[in-house]
């Protein structure tokens, strides 16, 4: 945030600064040890998707906003929302 005015300094992702893979910090897998035998064949347990639930229905809410168009399928894409009238 801009420290002056209280605002986001960069508006689009092009002027966004981001890491490059040589810059990036390491990345740990950890094991989480709990028995589930409802996990499937792989075994494989997510715990992260929790803080990603809600980041659809916000795009999607601000397309609406944005354009007056509801999509309700997922991928929002421009050729959904040029054949719906509002």
């Amino acid at each position: 945030m801009d420290p002056q005015f209280g605002d986001y300094p960069n508006h689009d992702l092009a002027g966004y600064p981001h890491r490059g893979a040589r810059r990036r910090q390491d990345i740990d897998a950890v094991w989480i040890d709990e028995d589930e035998p409802d996990l499937g064949p792989a075994g494989a347990k997510g715990i992260g998707e929790v803080g990603i639930v809600g980041t659809a229905a916000a795009i999607a809410s601000a397309v609406y906003h944005a354009t007056g168009i509801r999509v309700r399928d997922l991928p929002i894409r421009l050729d959904k929302l040029l054949r719906r009238n509002p």
